[in-house]
């Protein structure tokens, strides 16, 4: 197969870009699989478990989380296992419980993201060893170099260019799909859980909910400014 026959003239450097496009296969398909278990649920986990906690049935309300089995299912179920000791341990307990899920949603995204920047490099430094045999075999060639001498060279720095690009410019481009993705799921998590933990507080803590006194649920880590 003429693939072969390319991947085989690009030299040694061919290698560590075949390595990093099976990393980046795997990080794919790997997250996607965990994206889709981590879909958030309908609007009818949150009825049901308003009309749980209506009843002040905190028990029956852990056991609807459990029944979820996701994401979601686990954040309440954090907040409800802390319902006696008071709203402020409720939501301290559905924020540390949301940061962890998105630390899960977001795992092995930096790895995808190193595949990005380092195949092209990969890529340009097959280019370098490439031109450094063409330059060689002009220097040892017996009288004048014909463009046979150069050809091997030549071809390894091509090849080595184009494969390193193949690979990281489609990285790039899922890794940040998926980030957008990571950034949609963690929305709806939030969205889900203010709305539980509002049911929390109006049922079990028989207390008036004022969006303008409480700081907003956040489930995300603060990221770092650099």
């Amino acid at each position: 197969m003429e693939i072969i026959t390319w991947f085989m003239r690009g030299g040694v450097v061919m290698w560590p870009i075949l390595l990093c496009s099976v990393v980046a296969l795997y990080v794919v398909i790997e997250r996607m699989l965990t994206f889709r278990g981590a879909k958030p649920p309908g609007g009818a986990f949150t009825l049901r478990l308003r009309r749980v906690l209506e009843g002040k049935d905190v028990r029956l309300a852990q056991e609807l989380c459990i029944q979820e089995k996701s994401p979601v299912g686990r954040i309440v179920g954090a907040g409800l296992e802390k319902v006696h000791h008071g709203p402020m341990r409720v939501r301290q307990a559905m924020e540390d419980q949301g940061k962890e899920e998105f630390t899960h949603l977001e795992r092995h995204l930096g790895v995808l993201a190193s595949v990005a920047g380092i195949a092209p490099m990969l890529g340009f430094l097959g280019t370098v060893t490439g031109l450094i045999a063409a330059f060689q075999a002009v220097a040892t060639a017996v009288g004048q170099p014909s463009p046979a001498d150069l050809a091997a060279g030549i071809w390894e720095a091509l090849i080595t260019t184009v494969f390193g690009l193949a690979v990281g410019i489609p990285a790039a481009a899922v890794y940040n799909y998926l980030v957008n993705q990571v950034h949609a799921i963690t929305a709806s998590f939030e969205r889900i859980a203010r709305d539980s933990l509002d049911a929390i507080e109006e049922s079990i803590h028989m207390t008036e909910t004022n969006p303008a006194e409480e700081p907003p649920l956040r489930l995300r880590r603060e990221e770092t400014v650099l």
